[in-house]
């Protein structure tokens, strides 16, 4: 899977160390990584049909 860059405003990097040590994570980019879950989970939830699962799903 492709990195993807992205930029932050101070405040918006102020709120993302907020999380950081309110998860006890160990960088900005695990924050990330760990809010677009949470936002994929939310939103699966609320996907028709029953229960979704996500599964992470390895490169051969």
């Amino acid at each position: 899977m492709p990195d993807q860059t992205l930029t932050f405003t101070p405040d918006q990097l102020e709120l993302l160390e907020q999380v950081r040590q309110q998860q006890g994570l160990e960088s900005i980019q695990q924050v990330a990584e760990w809010l677009a879950k949470q936002a994929l989970r939310k939103h699966a939830d609320r996907a028709p049909g029953r229960g979704r699962a996500l599964v992470l799903v390895q490169q051969k």
